[in-house]
This record gives C-alpha cells, sequence and structure tokens, in this order.
C-alpha cells in the first residue's frame, strides 16, 4: 500500500487529508495493488495513514460514490473489480462533462492567462531532453490547471461542481498512466497530450465553441484507450505475481 508519508500532514485542513487519502487508495486499485474483493477495514487504514477513523470513513464513502469499492452491511469495505468498460464509462461521463464546460468556456478567459498557460505548455518540452522526472511533475500541474481553469470559467456553477466531484478519480487514472510511463521511459502519450492540450488552448482563444468541444473529445478519447492499455498491463502484471 501507499507510504503514508505521501498523504499530506494538514491537520487543520479536514478536506484536502481526505481528499489526499481518497487519490492515495484510487491509485492502489489502478495499479492492481488493492485487489478485487480486497477488505479495505478502518482501524488498519486509520493506522496506516496516521489519521482518526473519521477521515477515513468519509474517504471510503467518497470511494463508494466512484464505484471503486462496495460499502456492504457488516462487511465494510470491499474493493471491486475495475473492468474495462468501468473505465470506458468513467470516460464517457468525463467526456460528456468536460466537453460542455469547455464549450461554455469560449470568451470566458482572459487571453493573457490562455497564452501564459500555452507559453508553459511549450516550455514544456525543453525540459523533457533534461529531466524526464521534472518533465512529468510539470505536465501534471499544467494539465490539472488547464482543465480546472475551463471548469471554474463555465458559467455553470454545477457543472464546475460536478467535475470537481469527479476530478479525483480522473487524475488518479492519468497519474498512474503516467508513472507507467516514467517506469518504462516511455514519454509520448504525454508528449501528445501537450500538442492536444495545445490546440485546445488554441480554440479557447478563438472562442470556437465547436472546435473546442471537439478537440476536448479528441483528447478524452485518446486518454481513454491510452488509460485502458495501461490498466489491463497492471492488472496482467499483477495476475501473474500472484502466487
Amino acid at each position: 500500500m501507499i507510504q503514508s508519508s505521501e498523504i499530506p500532514r494538514l491537520e487543520c485542513d479536514h478536506g484536502l487529508r481526505r481528499q489526499a487519502i481518497v487519490a492515495s487508495l484510487l491509485r492502489e486499485v489502478f495499479q492492481g495493488r488493492l485487489r478485487a474483493g480486497q477488505h479495505l477495514g478502518t482501524q488498519a487504514l486509520a493506522e496506516h495513514f496516521g489519521v482518526s477513523h473519521t477521515p477515513i470513513r468519509e474517504a471510503l464513502v467518497s470511494l463508494a460514490a466512484t464505484g471503486v469499492i462496495d460499502l456492504l452491511p457488516n462487511r465494510g469495505a470491499i474493493v471491486r473489480r475495475v473492468k474495462p468498460k468501468d473505465e470506458q464509462e468513467i470516460c464517457q461521463v468525463r467526456r460528456a462533462l468536460e466537453c460542455e464546460a469547455v464549450r461554455r468556456a469560449c470568451g470566458r478567459i482572459e487571453s493573457a492567462e490562455l497564452k501564459e498557460l500555452a507559453a508553459e505548455f511549450k516550455r514544456l518540452r525543453s525540459i523533457k531532453s533534461r529531466d524526464r522526472s521534472r518533465y512529468i511533475e510539470e505536465a501534471r500541474r499544467l494539465d490539472s490547471r488547464l482543465h480546472d481553469l475551463i471548469a471554474g470559467s463555465c458559467g455553470n456553477a454545477f457543472l464546475a461542481n460536478e467535475i470537481g466531484r469527479l476530478k479525483t478519480l480522473f487524475r488518479a487514472l492519468r497519474d498512474v498512466s503516467w508513472e507507467h510511463d516514467e517506469a518504462h521511459n516511455d514519454l509520448q502519450r504525454l508528449a501528445e497530450e501537450s500538442h492536444e492540450h495545445l490546440a485546445i488552448i488554441g480554440a479557447l482563444l478563438s472562442a470556437d465553441r465547436r472546435q473546442a468541444a471537439r478537440l476536448m473529445s479528441q483528447h478524452i478519447r485518446s486518454g481513454a484507450k491510452y488509460w485502458g492499455r495501461v490498466l489491463a498491463e497492471n492488472a496482467t502484471r499483477r495476475a501473474r505475481e500472484t502466487p
């Protein structure tokens, strides 16, 4: 299981600590380290993460809402099997939400902010050749920044809140995929995503709603194919490691 040192010591921010626990457990599921049918006990998790039972229970409720675990009477939390169909459905929901968000965000974001973000994506290329770990860290930061900017600028609070509720799930899939790339010294998909992000920014700058939605749809579809392959590889590897 993920090291508890990766959970931020945010005693004063209960919500952020809960989110960090959720993200950590999601990565463990998608990496295949937490297996289907495995029981997640609140006591063991609380001890592992060094927190009280309250954020653990809240994290498990959040995980149940994503469909990654089941909360069963008298049995507690049980890890569900994540099937290719589940990953496809997650990406279908993401595409519906984020395509609408980017369509609505056209004309609502300052050009200067978009141009600054585009310049940062272009600077990624120089980092890639020098420091791969930093390249992935920066790519993750910029990916989150762009998608958060779009959601926050869509002008629909309910839509933005729903994207915010599910983004931990989306980003856990992203992070597991990119960690896989780093381990295999293959950053091709990250480079492709950078180009896709720049194209989306271009559509936002021109306030072309149809083009922005089309590019976002392509971006999420491409990511879905990649995520599915990585999840399948992780599942196969873990199955081989099982005695």
